[in-house]
């Protein structure tokens, strides 16, 4: 049995989705789930979200032991002539862990590149296979470690070979949005993108009909949207904002399901493809930054009083709501 992957994914960078990750990681966790988390952007936001300076850079500082400290380190073998390694799991808490990010993945981009074609050879399939599905394989060997019920992931704002490699591991896959013009053509080159290497993926699959090892389906099924505040300001015309975020349910259902035809919502509020729509908490970054915790975990001794200790409430209800239509939604 293998375990879900979740993996939050718009090309369009900016909309909060590391943020994302790593708030619905935490309240996951704190609701029932043993989560895995993976940090699958060469930039690796999330796990300077979850990780100090110093502990990230004893991560970073390389090594040759049976197991790899980041997600680079684990497949950094097969850059060679070696085989993937087991994850080194950070435990965040008892019930959440981290496979960290790694700056060097970057590295990975033209192996997986070159292998892709590969895949659809006539002889030694093993190579390409394996380094096609690491990522996969790394993130399952982690969550049986930890007996993890879900792995959600992040990946960069790109359409390059270690997201598609990411996606080929993924099951369900969410998309956050902000309400501007980037968002819409985001989902116009995300759908196609998606349907793409699907479709690719099966081809591979059929390929290798008698695989020596698990490959993932690579099912990529569009979960829903998340509509996140990040671009709303106070100076900003209502009007402009309603423009953008009022034309997302037509164009997800036309690029990522595939419904061409038909009535679309009026707006988010009314489709029940969007998740939720996620307040931006403005005054409570940073402190959740500075105390390394997420919001809605803030405290009177943070600074989260008067006011702020209302939206502590409120991020508490949102994500714990959000999280609990995540897994129903995944687990149905």
């Amino acid at each position: 049995m293998t375990i879900p992957v979740l993996t939050f994914f718009n090309n369009k960078g900016g909309v909060g989705k590391t943020s994302l990750v790593y708030h619905l990681a935490w309240m996951l966790s704190q609701t029932g789930q043993r989560v895995l988390a993976c940090d699958l952007d060469p930039q690796a936001n999330l796990s300077a979200g979850f990780l100090e300076e110093q502990r990230l850079e004893m991560l970073w500082d390389g090594g040759t032991g049976k197991r790899g400290k980041t997600i680079f380190e684990c497949v950094r073998p097969l850059l060679e002539v070696g085989d993937l390694l087991p994850p080194a799991l950070q435990k965040i808490s008892e019930s959440l862990e981290l496979i960290p990010g790694d700056l060097a993945l970057s590295g990975f981009e033209d192996t997986l590149s070159g292998e892709w074609p590969d895949a659809l050879g006539s002889t030694n399939l093993y190579r390409p296979f394996r380094i096609l599905t690491a990522f996969w394989t790394v993130m399952q060997e982690g969550a049986k470690a930890m007996e993890a019920t879900v792995i959600l992931a992040d990946v960069g704002p790109n359409l390059g070979a270690i997201n598609r490699s990411a996606l080929i591991a993924t099951d369900y896959v969410i998309v956050p949005l902000g309400a501007d013009l980037f968002s819409l053509q985001g989902l116009r080159n995300l759908g196609p993108t998606l349907q793409r290497w699907r479709r690719d993926w099966k081809r591979r699959k059929e390929n290798w009909s008698e695989a020596s090892f698990s490959i993932p389906e690579g099912g990529m099924k569009p979960l829903g949207y998340i509509v996140q505040q990040h671009g709303v300001r106070l100076s900003r015309p209502v009007k402009a904002y309603d423009r953008w975020i009022n034309r997302m349910p037509e164009e997800y259902a036309r690029n990522l399901l595939d419904q061409l035809n038909g009535q679309f919502p009026a707006s988010p509020s009314q489709d029940p493809a969007c998740l939720a729509t996620v307040k931006h908490y403005r005054s409570l970054v940073p402190m959740a930054q500075e105390h390394r915790k997420p919001i809605f975990e803030l405290t009177p001794a943070d600074g989260a009083i008067g006011s702020h200790a209302a939206s502590v409430q409120i991020a508490r209800h949102d994500f714990k709501q959000l999280a609990t239509q995540i897994i129903q939604e995944a687990f149905e």
